[in-house]
């Protein structure tokens, strides 16, 4: 599952807009960056989307995806104009719909194609969502449908939080902080809706005619919803979030890589039931058993600052957030080498697979393996803050901050290199896994091709 949110300029220690998200989808299911100039299209071309066409606009925005292998959609990201959204999978008493459309992850890159702020791709979304609907499978493997939520905000510092139940919607304005996660969270307070979200409730006898309406109350499937742990894990990024001081972008590494309440012993492993954990590692457990965090993203946008933080790659707490320059102010930054596009199959090319090296070591046995670099992965992503931030001091441009961005990546992948080195003489302990979990990640390794 996923987890997304927001800190508008006021709630922030550099006084820009703060965006976040974990895109939690299958194990093999390779997530990479994809970076989309801006695009001038013929009259009347048409715009092959997942699984259906609809009319191509004239002209689309630059963007930078994350985006899994296999679909036309994205699970966040960002467009030259310092626009991000990000989704979620969200359970409706009213169950999704199973024939083709749009995906939740179709619209996101839609939007960010054709909007240029938070409030046209609201827009932009609500009107293709009534025009087309939502639908299809959303699963790599096996079947998986959903409505959708999506969190929208821009580099002005507005953020929009839709949530959606078929062609119908409600969206909130976004006051301070918000997250969402697997949950419907807009109540009473929604800004607009669609024409007929109330009366559909009151069709289907889920609120009376002329009571309050409380959109959550009304279609929220409360039981799915906890089965994928989205109220607890929208109750932790709130509590999270809402923490005293302003957030900065160390803070919200520091949510995307939370574990999860209880506090967790010291030689704790991600063994069967992950709860409230807003870093997923999949398990055989019920709630984790088809997903973890395959991707990382930290939006730092306003004033000055076009940076965005991202992994390239799955787990955030085995993993470097590097920045990549893009948006106002850095148009024209070369882009690091994120490398070819990856599939569901291992190879060492694509920067996501060789993550998966030290990803998948670690998890043999957590504790110990992650001990080995995790304080140094805190002082290298330091560093690397401290760079940007003399680099956005001196008011360095698009040229200087390309070249940064390159050597930080090269520099990080040089350090997972090295790791994975150190991880592997630390042996892992017997009976530390159930075998349960041994059994699950076989599994995965062998549809993979893992090297042995």
């Amino acid at each position: 599952m996923c987890d997304t949110m927001v800190a508008r300029p006021g709630e922030t220690a550099s006084g820009a807009l703060l965006f976040a998200k974990n895109s939690d989808r299958e194990a093999n299911e390779a997530q990479y960056l994809l970076h989309m100039p801006r695009i001038r299209h013929e009259v009347g071309a048409g715009l092959r989307c997942t699984y259906i066409s609809i009319p191509q606009v004239a002209e689309t925005h630059a963007v930078l995806l994350s985006r899994p292998f296999w679909m036309w959609g994205a699970e966040m990201g960002a467009n030259e104009h310092g626009l991000v959204i990000g989704n979620e999978a969200v359970y409706a008493k009213i169950a999704p719909q199973k024939e083709p459309a749009l995906l939740g992850m179709d619209l996101v890159r839609l939007a960010l194609e054709r909007a240029s702020d938070a409030a046209e791709a609201l827009d932009v979304i609500t009107t293709l969502l009534e025009r087309h609907g939502q639908g299809g499978n959303c699963a790599h493997l096996g079947r998986f449908e959903y409505h959708n939520s999506f969190l929208i905000a821009d580099a002005g510092g507005e953020a929009f939080v839709l949530e959606t139940v078929g062609r119908e919607w409600a969206a909130e304005r976004v006051a301070a902080r918000r997250s969402i996660s697997n949950t419907y969270s807009i109540g009473r307070d929604f800004e607009r809706a669609s024409q007929g979200l109330v009366a559909q409730a009151v069709e289907r006898g889920f609120v009376e005619e002329g009571a309050p309406f409380d959109f959550a109350d009304a279609y929220a499937n409360r039981k799915r919803s906890a089965f994928a742990s989205g109220m607890s894990r929208w109750c932790r990024t709130s509590a999270l979030l809402g923490a005293r001081g302003r957030q900065d972008v160390k803070s919200l590494t520091a949510i995307l890589r939370d574990n999860g309440r209880p506090i967790r012993p010291l030689d704790w492993q991600p063994d069967g039931l992950m709860g409230g954990a807003v870093c997923g590692h999949s398990s055989w457990g019920p709630i984790r058993r088809y997903g973890q965090t395959t991707g990382s993203w930290i939006a730092e946008l306003g004033g000055a600052r076009a940076v965005h933080w991202v992994t390239g790659t799955s787990s955030p707490d085995t993993s470097i957030f590097k920045p990549v320059f893009f948006g106002p102010g850095f148009e024209g930054a070369v882009l690091p080498d994120f490398g070819p596009a990856p599939t569901d199959r291992f190879d060492a090319r694509t920067l996501w697979w060789r993550h998966e090296l030290l990803h998948r070591a670690v998890l043999e046995d957590y504790a110990p393996r992650l001990a080995v670099f995790a304080g140094e992965r805190d002082r290298l992503e330091a560093g690397f803050r401290a760079r940007v931030e003399a680099l956005l001091a001196r008011g360095g441009g698009a040229e200087e901050a390309g070249r940064l961005s390159r050597d930080i990546w090269a520099e990080a992948q040089a350090a997972e290199a090295r790791w994975l080195s150190e991880v592997l003489r630390v042996p892992a302990r017997a009976g530390r896994a159930s075998a349960q979990y041994r059994t699950h990640w076989k599994k995965l390794d062998r549809l993979a091709r893992m090297p042995a």
